[in-house]
């Protein structure tokens, strides 16, 4: 008779949820990321509550973005043993090596884009690369030497006309389809802000941020940014034509990066006081310190400040994607960037963007048929 403390592989999957199968859960044990269970006389797998509890934490260290290796020699080290440092050296090592295969993939990705984000005026130039590549012995140095040469007859062709950034953001682009046109706007000027196409599945909209952005804007909201740097980059001329005043927060002029914010905002207690009294109804925008989206969340955890919308894409490494999850978890309307890319031009742009879908096209409502990429 089986014990009743004993759970099946499918009792197992059940009771961790989060899409874990049967078929993972022996993958993982193949893996030494779950050891061996028992055996039934019947030959079934049995499983026990400290099964259950290490299973759901390789599942939430994976919804984290940790790989399986990774998992692995974080649940091996002990509590208890002070084995911390050799695990932070082996994390790193793993990090560079993460870094190292993102480089060789931005590689190819960039010898992708050299090819599909060609405009029409260069598809016959275009066509002649690809079927030279197809023939290319890449093994020889003539090879190399003739690969270098088709770049250089594909490169000639940019001296004859403008980029048509539209058109080679139609190639790039995943499908946005299920977006509104309002977003897709959005996320194509985020995009082209940066020149990084794999920004598009950090980028993040609570449902009714684009109402939310609309009313207060047509309504002449105040715009309060976190640095100068932020408001040099906003759209001024549409933004007087709204009626809208922009506001710094930290109006030091002296003070231009992430890390200068940082220090100044927690060093000058009259910043965070100032925060404190941000008009109900604008739209905050912060582009560069973590800190200060951190306090707008906790001021409006507590009430003390009621914005229309928040622009959070502050720039770090641990407070920044701290704040920004943060900032996910408001009932407030917000737009974001996961993870630890931001800055102050991705968060006018963000901004800017919406002005100008505003102004030229105030009458539409597609936004209100989609629901918003949020968490």
């Amino acid at each position: 008779m089986m014990n009743a403390t004993c759970l099946t592989i499918k009792e197992l999957t059940d009771a961790v949820g989060g899409g874990i199968t049967p078929r993972m859960v022996r993958h993982y044990h193949q893996l030494g990321l779950l050891p061996q269970p028992v055996r039934s006389p019947s030959n079934y797998r049995l499983y026990t509550q400290k099964d259950v509890i290490r299973l759901q934490r390789i599942v939430a260290l994976k919804q984290q973005g940790f790989q399986l290796n990774h998992i692995r020699q974080i649940l091996e080290v002990e509590p208890e043993t002070d084995t911390t440092k050799t695990l932070m050296a082996q994390l790193q090592k793993q990090y560079l090596a993460v870094m190292q295969q993102i480089s060789q993939l931005r590689q190819t990705a960039s010898a992708l884009e050299g090819l599909l984000g060609r405009d029409q005026h260069c598809q016959n130039t275009q066509a002649e690369v690809l079927a030279q590549l197809k023939l290319l012995e890449v093994e020889t140095q003539t090879g190399l030497g003739g690969l270098e040469q088709l770049w250089s007859g594909l490169d000639a062709e940019i001296h004859t006309h403008p980029e048509a950034f539209q058109e080679s953001l139609q190639r790039l682009l995943p499908d946005l389809s299920e977006r509104s046109e309002i977003e897709q706007h959005l996320i194509s000027q985020l995009v082209l802000a940066c020149g990084d196409v794999s920004l598009v599945s950090f980028v993040k909209l609570s449902q009714g941020a684009i109402a939310a952005s609309r009313k207060a804007l047509s309504s002449s909201c105040q715009i309060v940014v976190d640095i100068p740097t932020v408001a040099t980059a906003l759209d001024s001329t549409r933004l007087a034509h709204l009626g809208c005043r922009v506001e710094t927060l930290i109006d030091n002029p002296h003070v231009t990066t992430a890390a200068e914010a940082e220090i100044v905002f927690w060093q000058q207690q009259k910043w965070q006081e100032k925060l404190q009294q941000v008009p109900k109804g604008c739209v905050l925008v912060v582009g560069y310190a973590p800190s200060v989206l951190l306090e707008i969340c906790a001021a409006i955890g507590n009430q003390k400040i009621q914005p229309t919308l928040v622009i959070g894409m502050p720039i770090g490494f641990s407070h920044a994607p701290a704040a920004k999850r943060l900032l996910m978890q408001q009932t407030v309307p917000f737009i974001t960037i996961e993870g630890t890319m931001g800055g102050g031009l991705l968060a006018a742009t963000a901004l800017n963007a919406l002005i100008e879908s505003l102004i030229d096209k105030p009458d539409c409502h597609c936004y209100l048929g989609h629901d918003s990429i949020a968490k």
